[in-house]
């Protein structure tokens, strides 16, 4: 069975555990196929979408999966520790991880222009993984998170598809995409199916450059744990209020900007943490979710009593358009 290249008119879609026992059970046939006694590379971030492959690929062919895990500092709080634990610890992959923090985080000191910022870290991260790579002997094979959607949008010239095109000619692989032809809700599927964690198969949506485009101007190390603290305080009540899975992205943003406060019964000069929460379902428009005051109220004593240097939180009202889900 070969992997398919196109989705089917006539594919139902997958929306039980039954279909999506169905569609595993016909990838690993079709990996096994393709793969052959071959090793397979895939850089795993930790998101649905590589989650889901590594978790197929270990099924079709075990510890001949190479996952390649690059923490660049920019990830949520727990995010690389859950990688480790899901998959070393639980599912035994041959998982490599690589601690390149200070070598993201020193590339982009005093790095404001976001655009900069987002070609830094994609090249530091192609960079990374190549050397990975080069340090590994007998693999033909790099494994790819590509799904349906992003097919579609590269053929309409919306966004450019994220293929092998970035890796250096010396590292040549022929591409193994077993969740190509499923949309998200598909993957979601196929991925709580797998056994997958609930955290990591309903995973929100995250920018590739992390957290990297919510220290919004020049990232500092103190800025940046700002940015991952106060979202984790947000996602822990966001969860403990129900609001987990209903609100379709949240996250908290720190600007390069300080104001006046007061704490102690002495003057400040902190910063201010804004909390973003919005509905869509394409991410071409959004709408804001009306999160009730109290916990609102929560979330603000919450992040002043725990998340160092910060005197004020804000809530964004702004809809897309006129304002981006993200501020970079």
């Amino acid at each position: 069975m070969q992997q398919l290249l196109v989705r089917p008119e006539n594919m139902k879609r997958i929306d039980s555990p039954e279909l999506a026992k169905a569609y595993i059970d016909e990838q690993v046939a079709a990996i096994k196929e393709q793969v052959g006694d071959g090793k397979v590379l895939l850089a795993l971030s930790g998101g649905v979408d590589s989650s889901v492959v590594a978790a197929l690929l270990i099924k079709a062919i075990g510890d001949r999966l190479v996952a390649v895990h690059v923490n660049h500092g920019l990830l949520r709080k727990g995010e690389p520790e859950q990688v480790i634990e899901v998959f070393r610890n639980q599912m035994h992959a041959n998982l490599i991880y690589v601690d390149a923090v200070d070598r993201f985080l020193d590339k982009l000191a005093g790095v404001s222009d976001p655009e900069t910022k987002r070609k830094i870290i994609g090249k530091e991260f192609i960079e990374v993984f190549a050397e990975e790579a080069r340090k590994l002997t007998g693999i033909r094979f790099l494994a790819q998170g590509t799904i349906w959607p992003d097919i579609l949008e590269s053929e309409a010239g919306i966004k450019a598809h994220h293929n092998a095109g970035g890796l250096p000619e010396d590292l040549s692989f022929e591409l193994v995409e077993p969740v190509r032809i499923l949309f998200k809700d598909e993957v979601r599927m196929v991925g709580k199916t797998l056994g997958l964690p609930d955290g990591m198969v309903y995973r929100q949506p995250f920018p590739g450059p992390g957290l990297g485009v919510r220290c919004v101007g020049a990232i500092t190390r103190d800025r940046l744990e700002a940015v991952r603290e106060s979202d984790a305080i947000l996602r822990e009540e966001f969860a403990a209020a129900g609001l987990q899975g209903k609100v379709w992205q949240y996250f908290t943003v720190v600007p390069d900007m300080k104001s006046t406060g007061i704490r102690d019964g002495k003057r400040t000069d902190d910063w201010m943490v804004i909390i973003r929460a919005v509905n869509s379902v394409d991410a071409v428009t959004a709408t804001i979710e009306e999160v009730p005051y109290s916990l609102l109220l929560k979330i603000r004593d919450r992040i002043f009593h725990e998340v160092k240097g910060v005197n004020r939180v804000l809530y964004d009202l702004s809809s897309k358009p006129l304002a981006t889900i993200e501020y970079e």
